[in-house]
């Protein structure tokens, strides 16, 4: 791996090179993905089957449309039990870290005959966007839907899109019975999140969509924001770990290799004080790269967004690790938790040796589903809050109104407002 020693022009560098990995960067792509979404709106169904038939080469109807019953039994059939018991233990762990998400509602009763409180209600319909073929992840099946199921979504659509044959990766369909799913779908790519977002005569409309995807199901989430609601515009996985001279170099190699097989633009960075730690990294990294079975896909990811970065003090360490915002922070340092207390920006941290960012990924609980590409500065990892709506509560009385309306009535007016000032005045003429 390449090694960089920090300084200003070194970081303008590295952040800038990594931000080339944002959707923003692909408006090329733009003009395709506005004309599926419009075909799907103006012809529902019929467009629909159409790119089912191009890009997934089956030859989708009404009637096959709709994964059935039989098809999720033989799904079951189709992976061995330790792998559907490890499931359903992953999911038990998911949905105990996000029931403690919940929030209730309440109401506040004042003494001057005022109320106000806030009511919480899950939305109603949520659709679930999962890749196919080689990016068919059950992992994040479950990451998806028990958040919305804990939240108590009525309804929770999910689509993923078949193969030549109209058949759906058993994994994906065993973890979408486990979460709980009510409907599967097989359709993907843009066309599958325009159905979801407007309706089709076969596919339900939906209220929020939720799921990683490619770069057209990406750029087709951001241009239907508004007509439903979204997570977020998900890039390629990243991981940072920051480590001092205590940390295990072969720990360290391995963790930055698990982010940087994803693919080609994935990051894995180590920012360190030790030119120890980072020469030794570098050699496992070589190690491991001769005995892993993606090795190509991490040369380039390395080669395009990894690095390992020098700092001159613990401090620089983490301005940089702050201004990366990384996906995944691992915090390997002598006090891994009193480091923590000076990050500001990170989907998910994990603290100390024995918590390898893939525990996060497949089993502790909390949702893998995280802020990627520097948004860890504005976004949160999905969770029961994006599946809920909040709405406020107001009741005032009277006598509770009398004793404010001349401020209401001054602040309207003031900003020109005269029938909100007369909605407030007719009251006490």
């Amino acid at each position: 791996m390449r090694i960089v020693k920090l300084d200003k022009n070194s970081r303008e560098d590295i952040l800038k090179n990594l931000i080339k990995r944002s959707t923003s960067d692909y408006g090329e792509y733009e003009k395709t993905v506005a004309d599926i979404i419009e075909n799907i709106k103006t012809r529902g169904d019929e467009a629909l089957f159409e790119y089912t038939l191009k890009f997934d080469r089956f030859n989708l109807t009404k009637e096959n449309i709709k994964v059935t019953e039989a098809e999720i039994k033989e799904a079951y059939g189709e992976l061995d039990e330790e792998y559907v018991d490890v499931m359903r233990e992953a999911a038990s762990n998911i949905a105990e870290f996000h029931k403690k998400q919940l929030r209730n509602t309440w109401i506040e009763t004042r003494p001057d005959g005022s109320i106000l409180g806030q009511r919480i209600l899950p939305i109603e319909i949520s659709g679930c966007y999962v890749p196919g073929g080689k990016a068919a992840y059950p992992s994040s099946v479950l990451m998806n839907i028990v958040p919305a199921k804990v939240a108590g979504v009525e309804k929770i659509v999910m689509v993923t899109p078949p193969n030549s044959e109209g058949k759906v990766n058993p994994g994906t369909l065993v973890a979408a019975d486990i979460a709980g799913v009510d409907e599967i779908y097989k359709i993907g790519g843009a066309q599958a999140i325009a159905a979801l977002a407007y309706g089709t005569e076969s596919v339900p409309k939906v209220d929020k969509i939720t799921g990683p995807g490619n770069i057209f199901v990406a750029l087709a989430k951001k241009a239907v924001f508004g007509s439903v609601g979204i997570d977020s515009i998900a890039g390629p996985s990243e991981i940072v770990v920051l480590a001092d001279e205590t940390a295990n170099p072969r720990f360290v190699a391995a963790d930055l290799l698990s982010q940087a097989e994803h693919d080609e633009l994935a990051s894995a960075i180590l920012v360190t004080t030790s030119e120890d730690l980072a020469g030794k990294v570098s050699a496992e990294v070589d190690g491991f790269l001769k005995v892993l079975s993606r090795e190509k896909i991490i040369r380039a990811s390395l080669d395009n967004f990894g690095y390992i970065i020098i700092a001159d003090s613990s401090e620089d360490a983490i301005d940089i690790v702050n201004n990366i915002a990384g996906e995944h922070l691992e915090i390997l340092t002598k006090d891994p938790f009193e480091t923590m207390t000076k990050v500001k920006n990170a989907g998910a941290i994990f603290l100390g040796s024995y918590s390898s960012e893939p525990l996060g990924d497949y089993f502790a609980g909390p949702d893998h589903i995280l802020p990627t590409n520097g948004t860890a500065r504005f976004f949160s990892p999905l969770g029961v809050d994006d599946f809920i709506k909040r709405t406020s509560l107001i009741s005032y009385s009277e006598k509770a109104l009398f004793d404010v309306h001349n401020k209401i009535e001054l602040f309207a007016e003031k900003e020109g407002l005269t029938a909100h000032a007369n909605s407030i005045k007719v009251r006490f003429e």
